[in-house]
């Protein structure tokens, strides 16, 4: 692949990059607090195409010539047919960069999951909580003080918490939500299970609003044997996925 087309690849790259930071596409990747990054990535690799090719159009003739000359003998050492394909095969690594720039790949869901066993870890502690009731708290920051805090800072207080439904190979539901540390490759679920006034049918991947109190029921998590804390639910409302389907470690 010649600079030319190398400078083409770059801007797609960098074009690809831009379009994901400057929408809430990014969010399929990577963690929220990286947009900055992206957008810088991406401005620099455009500027590095477009910088490629303010370079080839400046080179004097003689030398593009003899870079002319290099590439055409290389060919005839190794035979046209293997240079023409090499080329097409280089190509090929353009089409990924059009399926990042027309599909937007969906969030982890219900499938990750249940396949993938509870991230759930003791935090360093537990700050203390605002007022309100209910009192609105991320999964992992629930299930946290639910496990690790024998739900001491939960006891006399309302929650609310949101994710999606997955429902183990015995059909138990959780109440999950993925934490990203970086990026979806290193996505990790954490699940809550349900007690008290749960609906009676339960879809994977439906996205509920859950209130509820403190359980001190606990169970394993079938994949990896890690704590499971339960919330004893008195109302579940079906709501919309949120924009950013990811939550950070508390």
């Amino acid at each position: 692949m010649n600079r030319q087309a190398q400078a083409v690849v770059l801007f797609l790259v960098g074009g690809a990059v831009l379009r994901a930071g400057s929408t809430d596409l990014y969010l399929r990747y990577v963690k929220a607090g990286l947009r900055p990054l992206l957008l810088v990535a991406g401005a620099v690799l455009i500027v590095a195409a477009v910088a490629t090719v303010w370079y080839e159009l400046r080179r004097p003739r003689g030398e593009q010539h003899d870079v002319h000359e290099d590439d055409h003998s290389h060919s005839h050492d190794h035979g046209h047919g293997h240079v023409h394909r090499e080329s097409w095969i280089s190509w090929l690594l353009v089409l990924p960069l059009f399926a990042l720039i027309l599909v937007a790949p969906p969030a982890l869901g219900s499938y990750s999951a249940v396949r993938t066993g509870t991230a759930l870890q003791a935090p360093w502690g537990f700050p203390a909580l605002p007022s309100g009731d209910p009192l609105k708290l991320s999964v992992d920051d629930y299930a946290g003080r639910a496990a690790f805090d024998h739900g001491r800072s939960l006891k006399g207080r309302k929650v609310t918490i949101t994710g999606f439904i997955a429902l183990d190979r015995s059909g138990a539901p959780y109440l999950t939500r993925m934490i990203l540390s970086c990026c979806a490759a290193d996505a990790q679920p954490i699940k809550v299970g349900l007690t008290g006034r749960t609906p009676p049918v339960l879809q994977p991947d439906t996205w509920l609003e859950i209130t509820g109190t403190y359980s001190s029921r606990r169970t394993k998590d079938p994949v990896n044997n890690g704590v499971i804390p339960f919330i004893d639910v008195s109302r579940a409302t079906p709501v919309p996925a949120p924009r950013d389907q990811y939550e950070s470690p508390e």
